[in-house]
């Protein structure tokens, strides 16, 4: 009947892009191939922003002020905590003599987001080429920094690296991070391909005189996301961009411990892709939008079609690649035991990420911080 026929067609174009963004473009990860750098000797400084973060930056920070680095310092803003993150910075302070802090007093009356504390971080900074990180993150060795900073040219002014998340038990954890690992395989690989559009302020690299070139959030100040990927979708480029994907240069962040909790926080990065440049919007959409059709179509084929062995049999082929591609760039990242839950989770997520875009559609709620 012709409503086989169409959703035959639907099947098949949806299949093909989909072959076509995991052999064309996430292929491209698995496939680079990092050349050998200089030690960097570049000063940097590494700026982290606090908010009632004292128990994180006790037992992360000293992993950060502790890289193996000839010249560095740390910067941290403490942005209106009530904890005792105040009293800490001071006696890390004396302890480590290239730790600095500066302090946001809490004002009822003036709300901000993380931007101005970023903001803040980098005109304290004393040195050109910066290093952010996050206060509930920390570097997997001593030589994050060395390997980010090595990439730093006169032409290239943005590194973009991984930020990974910790395994425990548990579904959500599965979730955080397989989301994780694919938005990184997708983002990772278009910067290889030359169109880089985000980046994790969990692990991002860029020169200060940039930031303040294309005057820094001026654009986006007004939301409370995109302190990172809105930034990096606005200027990167092919040419000043690149990327850091060696085990050593990797960082960890503490997971999210409820589904709530981590709903709210992807409420609020969600809400700054619709502010991404066209060419990225349509990337992303098109991607997201053929993975769902392919499994509603296969869904239905499967029940109406005569060809369902051959609907199957097509899928199967797709399936393979993806695994096999989806593998390779795990093993870049350093990620292991999420290859079989993504068969589960590749077609629940795009579904439960637009159930959360949509459910923040009718809220008004300022989350600066979430």
């Amino acid at each position: 009947m012709a409503y086989e026929w169409i959703l035959l067609s639907l099947f098949l174009s949806a299949l093909l892009i989909q072959l076509g963004y995991y052999l064309l473009v996430f292929l491209r990860l698995p496939r680079y191939k990092t050349s050998k750098k200089r030690r960097s000797q570049k000063s940097i400084s590494i700026i982290i922003c606090a908010k009632n973060e004292e128990e994180n930056l006790e037992h992360f920070l000293p992993r950060v002020l502790e890289q193996d680095y000839p010249e560095f310092e740390v910067v941290v803003v403490n942005d209106c905590s009530t904890d005792g993150t105040e009293d800490l910075l001071s006696e890390f302070s004396v302890r480590y003599k290239h730790l600095r802090y500066t302090s946001i007093p809490a004002n009822e009356k003036f709300l901000h987001g993380k931007k101005l504390a970023v903001t803040i971080g980098l005109k304290s900074a004393r040195y050109d080429h910066v290093l952010l990180t996050d206060a509930d993150c920390y570097p997997v060795s001593n030589l994050w920094l060395q390997k980010m900073a090595s990439n730093f040219t006169r032409e290239k002014k943005i590194i973009l690296g991984y930020g990974g998340y910790e395994r425990r038990r548990g579904l959500l954890n599965l979730l955080i991070r397989y989301e994780t690992v694919f938005t990184a395989i997708q983002y990772l690989s278009y910067a290889i391909k030359g169109r880089p559009y985000m980046g994790v302020g969990r692990n991002l690299a860029y020169e200060k005189e940039l930031f303040f070139n294309n005057k820094g959030f001026a654009s986006h100040y007004h939301l409370s996301s995109g302190d990172d990927d809105l930034f990096v979708n606005e200027i990167a480029v092919k040419e000043n961009t690149a990327i850091e994907i060696s085990k050593e240069s990797h960082t960890l962040s503490i997971p999210k411990t409820t589904f709530r909790i981590w709903v709210k926080q992807k409420k609020r990065h969600l809400s700054a892709g619709i502010h991404y440049n066209r060419g990225s919007r349509i990337r992303l959409a098109g991607e997201l939008i053929s993975r769902m059709l392919v499994y509603t179509t296969l869904f239905l084929l499967h029940f109406l079609s005569p060809w369902r062995w051959v609907v199957l049999a097509l899928f199967g082929i797709l399936l393979v690649t993806r695994m096999v591609i989806f593998y390779l760039g795990m093993r870049r990242l350093d990620e292991k035991y999420l290859l079989l839950p993504s068969l589960l989770l590749d077609p629940i997520m795009p579904l439960l990420l637009g159930v959360i875009w949509l459910s923040s559609k009718f809220e008004t709620k300022y989350h600066p911080w979430s």
